[in-house]
């Protein structure tokens, strides 16, 4: 597994606690990191992925919310709905990596620790995006 997929992974996995606790990135750091061996740039990748996603996360939730037609975001799964976040934060305000390779890692993320219909849903959303994006209106 690449390295930027483990950064992936690990920002997916505090997306989620602060999606369940409510808590500030600054808040769940310390503790999440305690006791993993990451190296440094995994561990600052996920970071920024985190960040951002919550510095972001009301116009990321607009633009997921415009892509997901008949799905509110409060009814998705918890994981689909942070994959969701943190791929269309990579592809809007990132952009150091092609959108078709983070529309390909958040569906093998989304079906490593989604249901079984997660990888299609966060395809056909983040899809979306990208078109929206390349269009100009994203």
């Amino acid at each position: 597994m690449g390295q930027r997929r483990r950064g992936r992974e690990y920002a997916l996995q505090l997306l989620f606690q602060m999606d369940l606790s409510g808590g500030s990135p600054e808040d769940l750091f310390p503790d999440f990191w305690e006791g993993l061996e990451v190296p440094r740039s995994v561990r600052e990748f996920a970071e920024k992925l985190v960040s951002g996603t919550r510095d972001e996360s009301d116009r990321l939730d607009e633009e997921i919310g415009r892509a997901a037609e008949n799905w509110r975001l409060d009814r998705m799964a918890t994981v689909d709905r942070n994959v969701l976040r943190m791929a269309a934060w990579e592809m809007i305000f990132d952009r150091e990596t092609p959108p078709a390779v983070i529309i390909d890692e958040a569906i093998e993320i989304a079906r490593k620790f989604g249901s079984e219909d997660s990888g299609a849903f966060i395809n056909g959303i983040l899809d979306s995006i990208k078109n929206r994006m390349l269009r100009g209106s994203a």
